[in-house]
């Protein structure tokens, strides 16, 4: 199972061209991908994306034969002219099948500030997909820039997610079947992939991957219960212990700081751990301000 998280800024390649087919293939160039996750796409944003290619979800269903395509807005706004509906958000495209989808809103608490920031909604797209050996819960996400704050919190957030889907699984509800209470695909596998804009020395990336007291028992976190087989890791620590892990933005464009960082992940729960066979960064290509990256599991 190949899986591809890219912060595509809208396709916009640091040429300043939008160029959707480009992006898709420099996803394809690194691998014949089974999903796709993508950040930063939007629709009818034309002082973004200009006036060719509004619909940036609807162009990657036509590059995408095979796929099923899922767009999840944070933003969905009235245009100022009143005329057109405005989306920004999280897209997952995967030819894997999909056996749940969900939307999930993110914290977005505003602390008083001397200086305001700019900030907007964020929110969690979840496709359960059916893996070679069982349902994989794939999360991708897009945090908080400017704010920190607002950071940790949906930092938190999207581990509370991982943290209550193991609950489930530990402990299903009732069902009927033929209504929406019909059995759900529950699984401690999990991966949450996206721009996380932080970096592995931050307090969220901590948060992140804050372990539990590693016994057999649950343990209550954040209104959730779990055990140490919950825990995330970084699937690049998998292959890689005690390395630096590679730099994903500003490798070319120092708009937002002096120095190339690393804030591209792919978290993996300590279920899939086990699995996790390759990992690459595409440290050459400009067709967006980040650079993608690629997690293969193996079967």
């Amino acid at each position: 199972m190949k899986v591809v998280t890219y912060n595509v800024q809208w396709f916009k390649g640091l040429d300043n061209v939008v160029d959707i087919a480009r992006v898709i293939n420099v996803a394809r160039e690194m691998a014949d991908f089974d999903a796709l996750c993508l950040q930063e796409v939007a629709v009818n944003y034309t002082a973004l994306t200009g006036t060719l290619q509004p619909d940036q979800p609807a162009i990657v269903k036509q590059l995408l034969p095979g796929f099923e395509v899922f767009f999840s807005p944070a933003i969905d706004e009235l245009s100022p002219c009143g005329t057109m509906r405005q989306q920004f958000g999280n897209l997952i495209a995967t030819r894997l099948p999909v056996r749940q989808v969900q939307h999930t809103p993110l914290p977005y608490p505003n602390p008083p500030m001397a200086q305001p920031t700019p900030s907007m909604q964020r929110i969690a797209l979840t496709c359960t997909l059916q893996a070679p050996w069982g349902p994989v819960r794939l999360i991708t996400s897009h945090l908080e820039y400017y704010n920190q704050v607002m950071r940790h919190a949906q930092t938190c957030a999207l581990r509370d997610l991982h943290l209550q889907g193991c609950a489930l699984a530990a402990q299903p509800s009732k069902t009927e079947q033929g209504t929406p209470y019909q059995p759900k695909p529950l699984t401690t596998d999990t991966i949450i992939c996206g721009d996380f804009n932080f970096e592995p020395d931050s307090e969220e990336y901590a948060s992140m991957l804050q372990i539990g007291d590693g016994q057999t028992g649950a343990k209550q976190t954040g209104g959730a219960q779990t055990s140490a087989a919950c825990n995330l890791v970084n699937s690049f620590d998998v292959l890689h212990p005690g390395k630096a892990y590679p730099s994903t933005f500003r490798l070319f464009d120092r708009t937002y700081g002096p120095e190339p960082v690393g804030c591209d992940f792919f978290f993996v729960s300590d279920s899939l751990a086990h699995r996790v066979k390759g990992f690459a960064v595409n440290q050459v290509t400009q067709a967006s301000d980040h650079q993608p990256v690629l997690l293969e599991l193996g079967a």
